[in-house]
């Protein structure tokens, strides 16, 4: 049965969702604007993904590709990572309380071998601290070890990425993947961090412009081609 046999009818009450999850952030009163989201924005892409289970069969317990527009613009993950089952279901421009908010559906109903996430990009644009971002990352650890599925279930970090329209967010960013980074290698169980921003700096220690959209956000063929050296090493066959 496809992961989509329902979409859940409580995509109205978003706010629920952020609430709670801002209760367990630390700077809570300081940067609560920065996790108000509407993951309702997204409801028509999810409904996509439903359309798209029902006519392709789906590998069966897929590596999952999950998260931001970083992955939902990865479209050539099946020719980077030939032979193994890979599935891409990264969404919108989506920030840590959505990924949480479409768990059940884009996570759990997959049944996955391997969760492989990128988030945390765009909560820090929209002025997340890097603490917040951690908290979020322990949340969605929470998440998968609270299910009897997933439990067991490796879950791959993408690094946060750098890039020269967020330039000046850097320092956050590399605070973010270092507590992230500091938490799984004290928990290397079933937890992996991917250095997928260091291949994206060049030799004076900025983003490289080969390696970048028109936009200096999103990544270029070069830039996935970059990733994908680093990321294949962590994937389970």
């Amino acid at each position: 049965m496809a992961p989509f046999s329902r979409i859940r009818s409580r995509l109205h009450p978003w706010a629920v969702l952020t609430v709670l999850l801002l209760g367990s952030l630390r700077g809570f009163g300081q940067t609560a604007a920065a996790f108000i989201t509407n993951p309702a924005q997204w409801a028509a892409e999810v409904r996509a993904f439903a359309r798209q289970d029902s006519l392709t069969p789906l590998p069966k317990r897929p590596v999952l590709f999950y998260g931001s527009s970083s992955v939902r613009k990865w479209t050539t993950l099946q020719q980077d990572f030939p032979g193994l089952p890979v599935l891409n279901r990264g969404f919108g421009g989506s920030r840590f309380p959505d990924a949480l908010y479409f768990f059940d559906e884009l996570v759990l109903g997959y049944r996955p071998r391997q969760v492989v996430l990128y988030e945390g990009d765009n909560d820090l644009g929209a002025g997340a601290t890097p603490q917040q971002v951690y908290a979020s990352f322990r949340e969605f650890e929470k998440r998968m070890r609270q299910h009897q599925p997933l439990r067991r279930v490796p879950l791959v970090f993408l690094a946060i990425k750098p890039s020269p329209v967020r330039w000046a967010l850097y320092p956050k960013v590399q605070e973010a993947n270092q507590l992230i980074r500091q938490y799984i290698e004290a928990h290397p169980k079933y937890l992996r961090f991917v250095d997928t921003a260091t291949p994206l700096l060049g030799p004076n220690g900025r983003p490289r412009p080969a390696f970048y959209e028109s936009d200096s956000l999103h990544l270029t063929p070069a830039g996935y081609a970059a990733w994908t050296q680093v990321v294949g090493k962590a994937l389970k066959k």
